[in-house]
């Protein structure tokens, strides 16, 4: 069972904190990741073998929705165990297993490189931008494209940083893997298609359900973090209030309200998926047109709000990182 202790969250904070160092400092090492697999590509062929297994044409209706929540939660239950078994190792297992599993670093750097090519030309920031949306691109201009780099940027603070993070200090590693195996489905089978639509259901509710906390977190701490920006603090909440409900998912438009807002811009609105046009709501439809200028503001916007979190993640922390560097100095003493 989950500890929920006062000294448990102050451990796993403590873990956290590092873990972030860790994984602003070495982000995602690819030379590792040449050798062996990373954790979430095993999570995703887990989900693509339980998808070719059970999500067959022969299968119908609700009784493609009930195999498809019992493979789901089949793999939730093995996320579980298997993040109990990494705890036997102790601190250090744990310790990696988050900094793996963070995505601070990455999320940077795949922005901030949308933002580079878009200085050198447009159809560089097109593949830029090709490398983490499955939006069309090909069409794209560069307010389309600032507009994509700067709304996967707000989502994914949630979703690949903060999201994480949480459900580690509710539940450790165990909540840690149950949140990635969920996230990892949700992109893959949480689909609205004729193929997803029932079979995915359980991972795409429950992926909400998971996200309901972080996503309103994220917007808060974005908020925080917008003091200096141009639309700042207040039409930042402002733009949360009025329009973070009209997006099409419950938890995304809550940061990307509050980035349309602390940046004074307009984000949302339609955009191309193969040859389909999907009709999405504009959040803060009065701002600007976004420029690749604004991916750099947003950047600084969520590097300040990564640093709000480890700062109060370092408060609540200090005591069991007081009581790990005693009990470390008195084993070398002894």
């Amino acid at each position: 069972m989950p500890d929920f202790s006062l000294v448990a969250f102050e451990y796993r904070a403590a873990i956290l904190v590092l873990a972030l160092a860790l994984d602003w400092v070495f982000g995602e090492p690819d030379w590792i990741w040449r050798h062996i697999p990373h954790p979430v590509v095993i999570f995703g062929k887990a989900i693509s073998s339980a998808d070719k297994r059970f999500n067959q044409r022969r299968y119908r209706g609700q009784q493609r929705r009930l195999l498809g929540a019992m493979a789901f939660f089949a793999l939730v239950a093995l996320s579980a165990i298997i993040g109990v078994g990494v705890g036997f190792f102790g601190p250090f297992a744990e310790l990696v297993c988050l900094a793996i599993l963070l995505a601070g670093r990455s999320l940077d750097q795949h922005i901030r490189a949308v933002a580079k090519a878009l200085g050198d030309n447009v159809d560089a920031a097109r593949k830029a931008i090709g490398m983490i949306v499955g939006r069309r691109t090909d069409d794209m201009d560069e307010a389309e494209i600032s507009r994509a780099a700067i709304e996967t940027g707000a989502e994914n603070l949630s979703d690949g940083v903060f999201a994480p993070a949480f459900w580690f200090l509710i539940g450790g590693i165990p909540g840690l893997l149950i949140y990635k195996m969920t996230n990892t489905a949700d992109s893959m089978i949480g689909y609205r298609n004729p193929r997803y639509f029932a079979f995915g259901w359980a991972a795409a509710r429950f992926d909400d359900l998971l996200n309901y906390i972080p996503a309103r977190l994220t917007s808060l701490l974005i908020v925080m973090a917008s003091m200096n920006a141009k639309g700042g603090v207040f039409l930042s909440i402002k733009t949360i209030l009025r329009d973070s409900n009209s997006h099409a998912s419950p938890n995304a438009g809550w940061p990307e309200s509050a980035m349309a807002g602390s940046l004074n811009l307009w984000l949302g609105g339609p955009r191309h998926y193969g040859n389909r046009l999907r009709q999405a709501a504009k959040l803060n439809g009065d701002g600007d047109d976004a420029t690749g200028a604004n991916i750099h503001h947003a950047l600084v916007i969520m590097r300040t709000a990564l640093w709000l979190f480890g700062l109060a993640l370092l408060i609540f922390g200090a005591p069991a990182l007081a009581r790990g560097m005693i009990a470390a100095w008195q084993m070398t003493a002894g």
